[in-house]
Order: structure tokens, then sequence, then C-alpha cells
């Protein structure tokens, strides 16, 4: 089945090149020209990934971000000038997957694509349910609950609490999570960990300023804690 990508951006010639390009590579190339306009669309007919400018007219891609990811938890990577790289962990914040840099390199697109992709379709899940407290993981149906609520998690979110979880009471370095939940070439981006731990804990925290279940070991890296399944390591 053919993967279908939606390239939101007003320049008209960016739509045009990514169009063309992405079209070569074996995709299916849908386009709009703001926010509003690609909500329209992903609403029609739901694309498998969505290519997100953030300065846009009528609708920018930080408020697609937030009204999108009510709806559906579709991978989004955000592009974005050199001058508002930093604006660009705001979208991780609101639930983007990566972000990419103008101007970038057609093959480093495409394989920013498939990473992403590939982390939002996962490998084999094993038969295994995950209770930790209120918190409660089907690895099998990547799906999540805390308590009776079920929690909504985007692709790189599940990821991140998936590594966690099956490494459970044990502290994961920095670099070995940026490594294992987006690829080698992310592993000194801290950026990108801080923000999803952030997002992890406003999600399955009752109060994530002072958190039970994903603790931080300063220096080190992260842990998902849960004292009923074993002694949890020390930092």
């Amino acid at each position: 089945m053919t993967t279908t990508i939606l390239v939101v951006d007003d320049q008209s010639s960016v739509r045009h090149l990514l169009q063309e390009y992405l079209a070569e590579q074996g995709f299916r190339v849908l386009t709009a020209t703001d926010g509003q306009h690609a909500l329209a669309v992903a609403r029609h007919d739901p694309p498998d990934l969505i290519l997100l400018d953030i300065m846009m007219p009528k609708m920018d891609g930080y408020q697609f971000l937030r009204t999108y990811r009510q709806e559906r938890q579709t991978p989004i990577i955000i592009i974005t000038a050199r001058e508002e790289e930093t604006d660009a962990v705001l979208g991780l914040d609101l639930g983007a997957d990566d972000y990419i840099i103008k101007p970038f390199r057609m093959r480093e697109l495409a394989a920013r694509i498939r990473a992403v992709l590939k982390r939002a379709t996962g490998g084999a899940a094993s038969e295994v349910e995950l209770t930790c407290g209120e918190l409660r993981l089907d690895l099998a149906r990547r799906r999540v609950w805390v308590g009776p609520r079920e929690v909504r998690l985007t692709p790189t979110e599940y990821r991140l609490l998936h590594e966690l979880a099956v490494h459970i009471n044990r502290v994961l370095t920095h670099e070995q999570l940026l490594t294992a939940v987006w690829g080698s070439e992310y592993q000194d981006d801290l950026d990108y960990l801080r923000a999803y731990i952030y997002n992890l804990r406003k999600k399955i925290e009752s109060d994530p300023e002072t958190p039970q279940y994903i603790l931080r070991c300063p220096g080190v890296g992260y842990m998902l804690a849960c004292p009923e399944n074993g002694e949890p390591e020390g930092c």
C-alpha cells in the first residue's frame, strides 16, 4: 500500500518541489497551503505522515498541531528556517515527531521521513501487558492507561515510554534513549528528549512537577520506576 504524505507550506515553490521529489520516491503526495486547508485535507483523506511548515497565514503550524493532535496521532515533521530552530522545540512540545531545518538536502528529508514512519509502525510486539501502579501498558496493542483513563500518545511518545517500560527500574542514559527512539544520529540532541519526557509526564503523572513514574537521574538519564516490580536502580 502506498504511503501518503501531506505537505503543508504556504510557498508554492516549496510545495511543488517536495511534491515532485516525494512522488519520485514512491510516495503519494497531498498538499495544503496553510493550517486550515491542511485540516480539511487531512480530515477528508488522512495521510500517513505530515510535513508541516510553521510560519503560515490563517492558521500557522502551531495552531494546526494543537487542533490536529486532539483528533489523530499521525506522525508530523516540522519544516523550519534556521533562525526558527528554537521555535521548533515548541513544535515537539505540541506533539511533532521531528523537525528539519531549511535549507536541507532531499536525501536527508527522505531519510527523516522513513525513520519517523518506522518509529510510528514499530516492530513486532510481544503479548505482554505491563502494570505499574495506576499505569498500564498493553505492549501488543500499543495502548496506555492511567487508571480507567486511556492516554493518547503520539507514536514517538509511545516509543519513548515503551523503551523505558521494557527496562523498568533501570536508568537509561540520555544517549541510550535518544539512539533507541530517534536513531544514532540524534544521540546528542537532549532537547528532543527533554521535550518528550515533559510531554509524557503531563499525560501520565498526576503531578508532572513531582513525578512518580518517570524519574530523572541528573546528568545521566531517566527511568520508569515501579517499586512493585522490584527495587528501582539508584541514581
